[in-house]
């Protein structure tokens, strides 16, 4: 894979440093019984596998970029205020999977580049699953790749022949009103949702065309950064819910051509929905004390 005349200068260090890091997270895998974690919030565990997977990854790549700052999951912002080039890291995009010993979880990586002093723009990205050994990767006017293998969105243009992926808010995150809004409206017109537990391999599926389309609210830059460019350069529209920019607000809404409008559509129908209940109850105020 590192090897491929395809990968630029970039993305040939990402790989070898998401290899490097997937070599040791499939180790404390097999012995995930054994890991030492905490609990960084409810349902949100931080694991010793992540802060080793996440140094690993700063070691490699500001070794060979030693320019580039940094956003990482666990560790935050590093490097000049004013930087040119920023790697966006999560080193263990679904955790919780990997600490129940299933096999769905990731490396992902996005190489985020400023446009201007208000712009920022992601030129690459790798999402590297090492229980499966996938590697998908893309870079800006290159194209989406599994390994060697040239990606491209589904070609299903009806709903009711659509499989769509979530996240479902857990214990201590907001929007659980806006995901039930949403999820009402939409499993009856479509073949299937699912929750797989790892937003950077949702997107990367839906760049496979695995998924048709994918929608989530609130989640993180080091989550989307490297599902974005996958999703686009594989065909594919990646926006908010409006038809903006993702990437601002952490609200994602992914598919192909035929479907992202539709799926757009039903999200927005929901978050007003939800902020429409919301309004009904402060109107009412309090319930009377019996």
């Amino acid at each position: 894979m590192a090897s491929s005349p395809r990968l630029s200068p970039a993305l040939n260090v990402v790989v070898g440093a998401v290899q490097k890091a997937g070599r040791r997270l499939l180790r404390d895998f097999g012995e995930v019984e054994q890991l030492q974690v905490s609990a960084k919030g409810p349902g949100d565990f931080v694991s010793a596998a992540d802060i080793r997977a996440e140094e690993t990854l700063r070691q490699e790549l500001s070794r060979a970029r030693p320019g580039f700052a940094f956003l990482m999951e666990e560790s935050g912002s590093h490097g000049a205020e004013g930087w040119e080039w920023r790697w966006v890291v999560d080193p263990l995009d679904g955790t919780s999977n990997f600490l129940h010993g299933i096999p769905h979880w990731c490396v992902s990586v996005g190489i985020e580049k400023r446009v201007d002093a208000d712009r920022t723009e992601i030129v690459a990205g790798v999402i590297y699953n090492p229980a499966s050994d996938e590697m998908f990767w893309a870079e800006k006017g290159v194209g989406a790749f599994l390994n060697d293998k040239r990606l491209r969105v589904s070609g299903r243009r009806e709903m009711n022949h659509a499989l769509f992926a979530t996240g479902i808010p857990f214990a201590g995150v907001p929007r659980k009103a806006e995901f039930s809004q949403i999820l009402g409206r939409i499993m009856p017109q479509v073949a299937g949702v699912r929750r797989f537990g790892s937003a950077a391999l949702d997107l990367a599926w839906t760049a496979a065309g695995r998924y048709d389309g994918y929608w989530e609210l609130g989640i993180k830059k080091w989550d989307m950064a490297a599902g974005l460019i996958l999703v686009r350069e594989a065909g594919g529209f990646a926006t908010d819910p409006e038809g903006g920019d993702p990437y601002l607000e952490g609200n994602v809404v992914a598919g192909n051509q035929a479907l992202h409008g539709k799926l757009r559509e039903v999200v927005q129908e929901g978050i007003a929905a939800a902020g429409a209940v919301r309004g009904r109850a402060a109107e009412a105020g309090p319930p009377a004390a019996g």
